[in-house]
């Protein structure tokens, strides 16, 4: 994933927790109210305060997003224990200048008609704001910790918790 966002902004720590998790949970409103989750392979976070992602035309949530545009992105790193809920706004375009410089060969798979396929959007979402939590230390500290919490009276420093502005 590509992270040009400011370096001394929340907008660059985000990119860095996010950065190794390749595929975000995005959460969208269904027409009937419901909520629909689904997984998107994150491209980029752009200076301007967006994660973008590429989709498709035809598919439901283009329908959601153009009725509710709030979604949520959740992203998820067990073997880190990492986790980030990225709260924003969607929208879409068909930018080429975007579309050239994420496009990787293996997005045929998914737009068969390369980079001129009429099915093939880029989705942008402009964060809002995040929450994260990361686990202290590595996984014998962190069974330490948890056990350790378990017999004291005090509690274990499990890691820490966090909220970034877009």
């Amino acid at each position: 994933m590509k992270n040009n966002a400011p370096r001394d902004s929340d907008l660059y720590k985000l990119g860095e927790m996010i950065d190794d998790i390749e595929v975000a949970m995005m959460t969208t409103h269904a027409t009937d109210g419901s909520l629909v989750s689904r997984p998107l392979q994150t491209l980029k976070i752009d200076a301007n305060g967006e994660i973008i992602f590429f989709t498709a035309a035809k598919s439901h949530k283009v329908e959601e997003l153009t009725d509710d545009s709030e979604i949520n992105l959740a992203y998820a790193h067990p073997g880190d224990q990492r986790y980030v809920s990225v709260r924003g706004r969607a929208r879409m375009d068909r930018d080429e200048d975007t579309i050239n410089e994420l496009w990787s060969p293996a997005q045929k798979i998914f737009f068969p008609d390369g980079k001129d396929d009429p099915n093939l959007m880029v989705l942008r979402v402009r964060v809002r704001d995040a929450n994260y939590w990361e686990a202290a230390g590595n996984f014998i500290a962190r069974a330490f910790d948890f056990a350790r919490g378990m017999l004291d009276e005090q509690p274990s420093d499990l890691g820490k918790q966090g909220h970034l502005k877009g």
